[in-house]
């Protein structure tokens, strides 16, 4: 069958569309995505604007139309973070609901980092041993850890790229002083998460999903994207440490000019780095795998599973 995975993140609306049945792996067939960024639209009081609500009503209008031209059977929407946290998210939701017929259920930070991991285990294998998985989002940082399908634990903190700009990083270039006071803020929090981790012992594998790490390993020397899924691709905590320092002192448009940087994540990239560089440090990690799936895949992945076969 033909699903489709409509994913309405902090940083963008994306519909994924894929051939798919039970026991084989999803075949990505189209990709529609439009940028939304909700971190910039949302008000002093943390409700996402009547601009940002307009915005959102709008890619979701034409990602159900480019469903519908793709023969899509079925579309699995959900939102994220920046959604779930909105004070105004019932009301957001009711307009979703009325003006595109869609009802947009919102996962749970907990939800999730287990999709995500979900989808981590099927492409890395049981041969990976105990995992690591670690997700940076616009909205959130998901991390989670186990032997089998669903992680024996899982965490989710506010330390999305998109969120952490917008509240922290006001300057073009950064304020070496901003930099700093984030810097610290993102390993108190991170740092808190450890000792639930820790106790369940070392991982045979760190993994890591998203654009952001995507972006930063390639920085880093990476693969491209051009040379297909299958290419081993890894990000080096020595590597991201000696690229800090200098993705601060770059402006968004520096960054963009950078291999693998899009345009409109540059502004992001640093704060996503700063997360990253803590998350490796914190949690033991030295180097890292990046894995193409992540939880688009992940509830795919999930459907797919409560599908009957034959």
């Amino acid at each position: 069958m033909r699903l489709g995975v409509l994913d309405v993140g902090s940083n963008t609306v994306h519909l994924l569309v894929v051939d798919a049945h039970p026991g084989a792996r999803p075949l990505p067939a189209h990709s529609h995505k439009a940028e939304l960024r909700l971190a910039e639209l949302i008000d002093d009081e943390g409700a996402i604007s009547d601009a940002g609500v307009e915005r959102l009503v709008a890619v979701i209008k034409d990602a159900l139309e480019a469903a519908e031209d793709k023969g899509v059977e079925e579309v699995l929407p959900f939102a994220t973070s920046a959604v779930r946290e909105a004070p105004n998210a019932d009301d957001v939701l009711a307009r979703v609901q009325q003006e595109t017929g869609v009802t947009l259920p919102v996962l749970t930070g907990d939800e999730e980092a287990r999709l995500t991991f979900l989808a981590a285990r099927r492409w890395f294998g049981w041969s990976s041993g105990k995992l690591l998985v670690l997700d940076i989002g616009g909205g959130s940082l998901e991390v989670a850890y186990g032997m089998d399908e669903d992680p024996v634990v899982a965490s989710s903190v506010p330390l999305g790229a998109g969120r952490l700009t917008a509240a922290w990083l006001p300057g073009d270039p950064s304020d070496p002083a901003d930099v700093r006071a984030l810097r610290r803020h993102v390993r108190t929090e991170i740092a808190r998460t450890v000792g639930d981790f820790a106790r369940h012992g070392e991982p045979d594998r760190t993994v890591a999903t998203s654009k952001t790490f995507k972006q930063l390993a390639r920085i880093a020397g990476a693969a491209r994207s051009a040379e297909g899924l299958y290419t081993q691709r890894t990000l080096s905590r020595k590597a991201l440490e000696d690229w800090v320092p200098r993705l601060a002192e770059m402006t968004a448009a520096q960054r963009a000019a950078l291999p693998g940087v899009s345009e409109g994540r540059a502004s992001q990239l640093l704060a996503g780095a700063l997360v990253a560089e803590a998350a490796m440090d914190l949690y033991g990690v030295d180097e890292l795998d990046i894995c193409p799936w992540a939880l688009r895949e992940g509830v795919i992945l999930r459907r797919l599973d409560h599908l009957p076969t034959g």
